[in-house]
């Protein structure tokens, strides 16, 4: 469910740094993710708590920033952050989504995303400006690995490495997809680049249906995201929430794109720490 809410700025982001090369730090996004599936969340300690007070309103601040761009793009940073009180608040008080709708609106997600595919595939693009590919820029893919993989990062359970490379692979392809339909340039100029895309494969007629799988793919991980913030974070997470609500009023989604895919590494490094301090106890 993170991925979709990641996908609806992300793609523009990670395009206007690496241009095609996106494709690439994708893949090395979902392979980084799924190596790591195993790795033990952090521990009660006080820099994991805060490192999670970090990544975790990171993560709500870019859901809040698609929600106000695709949902009220006219008052797009007064619905941002009126989207992380709201949700996260909601969220840090306990509310919680049955798991059974968890799955569903991820499958509805999913077919979301086939559907775009196959929209875009289907229609001839038309003639691109400098879109075609350039020479490989290390930094840019870097960069597209970094911020994706807070949105692949795998919740712990049976067979989490092979699910996160299955949604990389479907990354891939809506990324793929969105880049031969738009190319490079014009993918990277808008922040709500998927409406453009449906413009460009003429299916505007979908753009009522985006709106509802931008809210479905915004509110459903944010309040995910507040009870874990509650539950692991304490207050230093509720500090958290409170920064991401000024965050999301004022900031572009790519420097907080690249703070929660930083903090996201930093919470893997702390995991990995934690499973050899374990290993060394037994």
């Amino acid at each position: 469910m993170r991925l979709g809410g990641g996908l609806l700025v992300a793609l523009a982001a990670g395009a206007a740094g690496a241009g095609w090369w996106l494709l690439a730090g994708l893949v090395l996004a979902a392979v980084a993710a799924g190596v790591t599936a195993r790795v033990p969340e952090p521990g009660d300690a006080l820099v994991d708590r805060v490192a999670v007070a970090v990544a975790r309103p990171a993560e709500v601040t870019v859901y809040a920033i698609a929600f106000g761009a695709y949902v009220f793009p006219e008052h797009r940073a007064a619905a941002a952050a009126a989207f992380v009180v709201v949700v996260t608040g909601a969220g840090f008080a306990g509310l919680e989504i049955p798991t059974i709708v968890v799955r569903i609106t991820g499958a509805l997600m999913l077919l979301a995303g086939l559907g775009l595919i196959a929209v875009c595939v289907a229609v001839p693009p038309v003639a691109t400006v400098g879109g075609g590919l350039r020479p490989p820029d290390f930094a840019g893919v870097l960069v597209a690995a970094v911020i994706f993989l807070p949105f692949l990062r795998a919740r712990r359970g049976e067979h989490a490495g092979w699910r996160v490379l299955l949604l990389g692979g479907v990354a891939v392809l809506v990324a793929f997809a969105a880049l031969y339909q738009l190319g490079a340039v014009r993918l990277g100029l808008s922040l709500t680049s998927l409406r453009d895309l449906l413009s460009a494969a003429d299916a505007d007629a979908l753009q009522p249906l985006l709106t509802v799988v931008a809210v479905i793919a915004t509110v459903v991980p944010a309040l995910g995201a507040g009870t874990e913030v509650r539950a692991r974070a304490g207050m230093p997470g509720l500090a958290g929430l409170a920064v991401a609500v000024v965050a999301a009023y004022l900031l572009p989604v790519l420097p907080v794109l690249v703070v929660a895919g930083l903090a996201t590494v930093f919470e893997l490094l702390l995991g990995v720490r934690a499973r050899r301090y374990s290993a060394d106890l037994h």
